[in-house]
């Protein structure tokens, strides 16, 4: 299993009336919290990007438990308790406030994508190499 962190501050344009943290915004914290903890492993959107592989969302789950709000520091976990495999990763989320109340919980399944062909392609060579040590066989 593969486990990592990312902070985030609310921002006041991210509130909806309530003060609350708007719903939507959720993806956009899964997003940073892939692309951030893919960086610190030596993984970049944009390379693999040229290498002609795109990563697009198949499917969001989310579930709010508690809301956060403005000025909130959030911690983003991502987990990953599958090796990726075929074409498809999973990203598994826990959302905690600075008292490590669990906010919100969710889950993005992407696929990899053959940029010129537009069909699912296999997991890249890269990934493997990144992410195949933190999964006993």
């Amino acid at each position: 299993m593969f486990e990592s962190e990312v902070q985030i501050r609310v921002r006041y344009a991210e509130t909806d009336q309530m003060g609350y943290v708007y719903y939507g915004n959720y993806a956009a914290y899964y997003e940073v919290a892939r692309t951030e903890v893919f960086r610190k492993l030596g993984i970049h959107y944009k390379e693999m990007e040229e290498t002609g592989t795109m990563m697009p969302v198949l499917e969001l789950k989310c579930k709010y438990i508690r809301p956060a709000k403005y000025d909130d520091l959030l911690t983003i976990k991502l987990l990953l308790k599958k090796k990726p495999n075929g074409s498809r990763i999973l990203f598994e989320y826990e959302v905690y406030n600075e008292e490590q109340t669990l906010l919100n919980i969710g889950e993005t399944t992407m696929v990899f994508v053959d940029m010129k062909s537009g069909r699912p392609t296999a997991v890249p060579e890269l990934i493997h190499e990144k992410l195949d040590a933190y999964f006993s066989e």
